[in-house]
């Protein structure tokens, strides 16, 4: 396991929880957008030991609601059940952000009893998947296995896209709402250029077109939201 970043408190990452975020490093996906392009190699830097990272969760467990495990994508890592249970030791929620591309790791982990909240990204439609995750091929039906474990599974999740012009069209978000069809609650947060950025060049949508996109997906779930935008 490599921990390439951590973050001792955040009010962000766990909505509605005080928590700290973990960053592991390795990602199965390249997609143009991502932030964390430093975390997606085997050449990714590790920066704190889980020693470490956990003697500071102890320090500040009374602080603390929970912790966020992100990535990267953390269920490539080998030591994610073990990490997990240390944390949990301490008595706090576990939170963890998913490409779903493994669902095999989120079931066990959730018939473990070891996590407390998901959040899974949705890329895209799934005609687009690939394009959109920066990969040649891609096997949709494990993102739709883990789409149809978590609308079913019990453990409190949500899924996401990160919208970005020139890679998302309204087609896309009428796929998608039906492809997650019955799920609690699915966010559309803008895409936002920085300097960390894997693929520079792209831009997010003005706040009209996103709450169009809220509204073509608005009929399959429950709970329809933008993130980190300004009504």
């Amino acid at each position: 396991m490599k921990i390439c970043g951590f973050q001792k408190t955040t009010l962000l990452d766990y909505p509605g929880h005080v928590a700290a975020t973990i960053f592991l490093g390795l990602c199965n996906f390249r997609c143009p957008f991502c932030h964390n392009g430093e975390l997606l190699t085997e050449d990714a830097e590790e920066l704190f030991s889980m020693d470490e990272v956990l003697e500071v969760l102890k320090k500040r467990a009374s602080l603390l609601e929970g912790v966020c495990i992100t990535g990267g994508e953390p269920t490539l890592s080998s030591d994610l059940e073990v990490l997990i249970r240390r944390i949990k030791e301490l008595g706090l929620l576990i939170k963890l952000d998913t490409n779903g591309y493994r669902p095999d790791v989120i079931k066990h982990l959730c018939a473990e009893h070891l996590l407390d909240y998901i959040a899974m990204d949705i890329k895209s439609s799934p005609e687009n998947y690939a394009m959109v995750a920066g990969v040649s091929h891609i096997n949709t039906d494990t993102i739709s296995e883990s789409i149809d474990f978590l609308r079913s599974c019990g453990v409190p999740c949500e899924f996401r896209t990160t919208a970005v012009r020139g890679l998302h069209t309204e087609e896309d978000f009428a796929e998608i709402g039906k492809w997650i069809s019955g799920a609690e609650r699915y966010f559309i947060q803008n895409y936002v250029e920085s300097d960390r950025v894997l693929s520079p060049g792209f831009s997010g949508f003005r706040k009209e077109e996103l709450l169009t996109f809220a509204d073509i997906v608005r009929p399959w779930v429950k709970e329809v939201s933008l993130r980190g935008v300004d009504y």
